[in-house]
């Protein structure tokens, strides 16, 4: 089915994907060729897939690559993504 043009609502996943990569992913880039946009936009789906906290999950990622650790941890451990542009933090288990 054809999504009619201009219309924002037809399709609103697709297009918070979107507003949210530009906002921040690409807006923060430069951007050098079309080989550079499909490197940094396959890291950032990966990210947003994965590790990205979610809201309605109590702040745990939505498809987590490693177990979550429990609530007794002392430390959190930063680790950049896309040369730094988004920082995923991660709880360290005591």
């Amino acid at each position: 089915m054809k999504i009619p043009p201009r219309c924002l609502r037809a399709n609103a996943h697709a297009e918070r994907f979107i507003g949210t990569a530009r906002r921040e992913a690409t807006d923060r880039l430069l951007i050098i060729n079309e080989h550079h946009l499909r490197s940094v936009l396959g890291r950032y789906a990966t990210h947003y897939n994965h590790r990205r906290p979610h809201q309605a999950l109590q702040l745990a990622p939505p498809r987590p690559d490693r177990p979550i650790a429990e609530a007794d941890y002392t430390a959190i451990r930063r680790r950049p993504v896309l040369g730094g542009l988004i920082n995923e933090y991660e709880p360290v288990a005591a």
